[in-house]
């Protein structure tokens, strides 16, 4: 039977690089998120990729779509992250458990049930005081998330699990790509600059994370929770990672330090660390893009503009600068939930079942 693969979130940063990825290698696919005008436009690119739009949010439409498409495989990607998922809780929870849900129910209900591949989090490990906790990320390590997003995709497994379809879950590093972004708003530049600059991060190129849940979609996984992170290159700590980028864009020095965590408050940290890889890089074969290469990568993307970006370097650590969740705020150490709260009340974990 020919595979027709339906990709949610099709127009996020890893659905649409999923789908182009579908498309290169001649593969049915199935591209659906929800029809605002900046999905339409990116559409437009795409003319030979089937797309519906449908609101994930709605179990009738979701019920349609599934029918309709009748896929062979689901990469359920459709989700509200960070820091959107501190302004709008309800809707995030709608879009990451309850979307999950119908679209189980709708392939438990198919004649030929698909293979869901559910997309999820470290997050759901929860804070990680790098100074405490030394291990590697596995599986089987305890989940104990920390915000509503971990939270949210502990739910999301949970469903995922007790489906009756053939299911694979990938838990997702910190995914970046080589494509310069200048267009990052306020509350994610606030909500990056409010991590302790110690706290470890295994990051991950978008095509790398494409090419796992491709995979993921036919290798013999079912079953099984695998994390996807670069190789060791990636093992970053938070600091790194904005600078690095910047430096790579033309902008040397325009981030301003941030904070280091408190090592003895294993709160005060965020839901990310180092992965042990190794059988999802058995399993799936995914890691191409090393940490130096991406960079390599987004400087040459930059070209000419480089240079002027370095021009406008300092006019842009000074505005970063007082822009920092930290700027004239009291204490040594980063304090993530106190100034995360302090925007958007109540990011923690609580029921919203």
């Amino acid at each position: 039977m020919a595979q027709t693969v339906l990709v949610t979130g099709a127009f996020g940063l890893v659905g649409s690089e999923t789908v182009r990825q579908l498309t290169v290698e001649g593969l049915p696919v199935v591209a659906t998120d929800m029809g605002v005008p900046a999905n339409r436009t990116a559409a437009e690119n795409m003319p030979s990729t089937e797309v519906r739009w449908a609101d994930l949010t709605k179990p009738d439409d979701v019920a349609k779509l599934v029918r309709t498409v009748a896929p062979t495989a689901i990469i359920h990607l459709a989700a509200i992250i960070p820091p959107a998922c501190y302004a709008r809780p309800n809707l995030a929870y709608r879009v990451n458990v309850g979307a999950t849900e119908s679209l189980l129910k709708a392939a438990a209900a198919l004649p030929d049930p698909p293979r869901f591949v559910q997309a999820s989090s470290v997050a759901t490990y929860g804070a990680r005081n790098p100074h405490r906790v030394r291990d590697l990320l596995t599986a089987d390590t305890p989940l104990r998330p920390s915000d509503i997003y971990g939270a949210h995709k502990v739910k999301a497994e949970n469903l995922v699990r007790a489906s009756g379809l053939d299911w694979v879950i990938l838990r997702l590093g910190g995914v970046l790509t080589a494509e310069p972004r200048l267009d990052l708003d306020l509350d994610t530049i606030y909500f990056e600059a409010s991590l302790p600059v110690d706290g470890r991060i295994h990051t991950v190129d978008v095509r790398d994370v494409a090419r796992a849940f491709i995979a993921a979609t036919t290798a013999p996984v079912v079953g099984e929770t695998l994390l996807i992170g670069g190789d060791e290159s990636h093992r970053l700590v938070q600091g790194d990672i904005a600078p690095s980028a910047a430096a790579a864009m033309g902008l040397v020095g325009a981030i301003p330090a941030g904070r280091k965590g408190n090592p003895d408050n294993d709160a005060d940290w965020f839901g990310t660390d180092w992965m042990d890889t190794a059988r999802s890089v058995e399993a799936l074969d995914f890691q191409r893009i090393t940490w130096p290469q991406l960079l390599a990568e987004m400087a040459g993307r930059m070209s000419w503009r480089r240079q002027a970006m370095r021009l406008g370097a300092p006019l842009a650590h000074a505005l970063l600068k007082r822009r920092s969740p930290y700027y004239r705020y009291p204490g040594r150490y980063a304090d993530p939930w106190g100034v995360i709260d302090a925007k958007w009340p109540h990011p923690f974990t609580r029921d919203q079942s």
